[in-house]
C-alpha cells in the first residue's frame, strides 16, 4: 500500500483547492520543489503531482516548478494536468517523470490514451474523477455523462499502469475517503487503482489497512498532511506495520 504525498501547482506555487474549486485555493508551500524533498525526508516513496493550471489550460503551464521537483527529488513522480498529447507525454517522461497521468483525455480522446499506454507500458495512469458518480473534466469545470466504472473498463486492455480515482466531492474537506465507491471500483477491473479526495487522518490510514481494501495500489493525501491532521511518520509506520 502506497502513500502518495499529493503537490498541486498553481502559478508556481504549492496549493491545496476544496473540491477543485481555483478559487478556494490555500498557499501552503511558495517552493514546490523544496516541499517535495521534504516529504521524501519525510519517508515517502512515492510523489503525486497536478499542474491545476494546465489542467484547465489544456497544456503544460507549470512546467518549470515541476522540473525543479524533479531535480530536487530522487523518489518516482506520477504527474498529470494537461497532458493531451504524445509529445507532452514523450517530454515528460524523458525529464524523469515515472508516470504520467490522463485525466481529460480519457474522455476526449481514448484513443489517445490507449495509444500513450501501450508506447509507454507501466507509465501511463488515468485519472478518473467523479462527482456523483460521474467523471468530470477540464480541471473539473465540466461534468460529463459517463460512469466511473464505464470508462475505467474501456482501458482494461490497453496496458494502462492505474487509475486514480478522485471523489471531487471529498477534495480538500478532509471528509475521508470514500473507500466504497473506490473498492467497488476496483473490485469492478483488473487495473490496480488508487485512492484520492479526502484522507483526513490515521483513521483513514487504518481502512486501508483493512482486507476489503487489499485491491487498492494506494491512497493521495494532501491537505491533511499540510495542516498537521496526519503525521507522516506515524502514517508510514502504520502502513509497515511498525509501532506508532
Amino acid at each position: 500500500m502506497i502513500l502518495f504525498p499529493a503537490i498541486d501547482l498553481k502559478e508556481g506555487l504549492c496549493v491545496r483547492l476544496q473540491q477543485g474549486d481555483m478559487n478556494r485555493a490555500t498557499v501552503f508551500n511558495h517552493d514546490p520543489a523544496q516541499q517535495a524533498a521534504e516529504f521524501e525526508n519525510q519517508g515517502f516513496r512515492y510523489l503525486h503531482i497536478v499542474d491545476l493550471d494546465g489542467a484547465f489550460a489544456g497544456k503544460p503551464v507549470n512546467a518549470y516548478a515541476v522540473e525543479r521537483i524533479l531535480e530536487a527529488v530522487t523518489m518516482p513522480v506520477q504527474l498529470g494536468g494537461g497532458i493531451r498529447d504524445i509529445a507532452t507525454v514523450e517530454g515528460w517522461l524523458a525529464k524523469g517523470v515515472t508516470r504520467v497521468i490522463l485525466g481529460t483525455a480519457a474522455v476526449r480522446d481514448p484513443a489517445f490514451v490507449k495509444d500513450a499506454a501501450r508506447r509507454f507500458p507501466g507509465r501511463v495512469a488515468v485519472g478518473l474523477d467523479a462527482k456523483g458518480g460521474r467523471v468530470a473534466v477540464e480541471g473539473w469545470a465540466e461534468t460529463s455523462d459517463l460512469d466511473a466504472l464505464d470508462l475505467a473498463r474501456r482501458f482494461e486492455d490497453a496496458g494502462v499502469a492505474a487509475i486514480i480515482y478522485t471523489d471531487i466531492d471529498r477534495d480538500g474537506l478532509l471528509k475521508g475517503l470514500n473507500l466504497d465507491a473506490t473498492i467497488a471500483l476496483a473490485e469492478g477491473i483488473s487495473v490496480p487503482v488508487i485512492a484520492s479526495g479526502g484522507l483526513a487522518s490515521l483513521d483513514d490510514v487504518r481502512a486501508l489497512m483493512e482486507p476489503r481494501a487489499a485491491r487498492l495500489e494506494g491512497a493521495i493525501t494532501g491537505r491533511a498532511l499540510y495542516d498537521g491532521r496526519l503525521d507522516a511518520r506515524r502514517a508510514l509506520a502504520l502502513l509497515a506495520g511498525l509501532p506508532l
